[in-house]
C-alpha cells in the first residue's frame, strides 16, 4: 500500500502592519470606552437633589454622650424595635464603618425611628 500525501509547500504566517495594530487595539478597546461614556453621562444624575426645589430634609438628631454606645443609643430612641435594625439602619444613615461613636458626636436618626 502507498500513502499520498498532498504538500502545498508554502505556510502563510499572518503579519499585523502597525495600522493593523492599532486597528486592532482601537477594536478591542471600544467596548470599555463606550461603558465609560454611559457611566459618566448617567452618573451625573445620581445628585442628591429634589425635584421640586424644595429645601433639604431635615432629620432629628441625638448626641452622643460619654460611655454611651450606638447599641445603648438604639435602645433608646427605638425600644419596641430590634436594636440590630437600628443599629444597621444608624449606620447607613450616618456612614458608621465600624459602628464607632463618639462622645459629643451628633447622629442623625433615622426617620422611621423619629418620634
Amino acid at each position: 500500500m502507498s500513502a499520498i500525501t498532498i504538500s502545498t509547500g508554502t505556510t502563510t504566517r499572518l503579519r499585523l502592519t502597525t495600522r493593523g495594530r492599532r486597528v486592532l487595539a482601537s477594536l478591542a478597546a471600544l467596548p470599555a470606552v463606550v461603558a465609560l461614556s454611559a457611566a459618566m453621562i448617567s452618573g451625573g444624575s445620581a445628585l442628591a437633589t429634589r425635584a421640586d426645589g424644595g429645601p433639604a430634609a431635615s432629620f432629628d438628631t441625638v448626641t452622643v454622650q460619654s460611655g454611651d454606645s450606638l447599641w445603648a443609643i438604639a435602645e433608646r430612641v427605638a425600644p419596641s424595635a430590634d436594636p440590630r435594625d437600628v443599629v444597621a439602619a444608624f449606620s447607613r444613615l450616618n456612614g458608621l464603618d465600624a459602628g464607632v461613636v463618639a462622645a459629643g458626636q451628633e447622629l442623625a436618626i433615622p426617620a422611621e425611628y423619629s418620634d
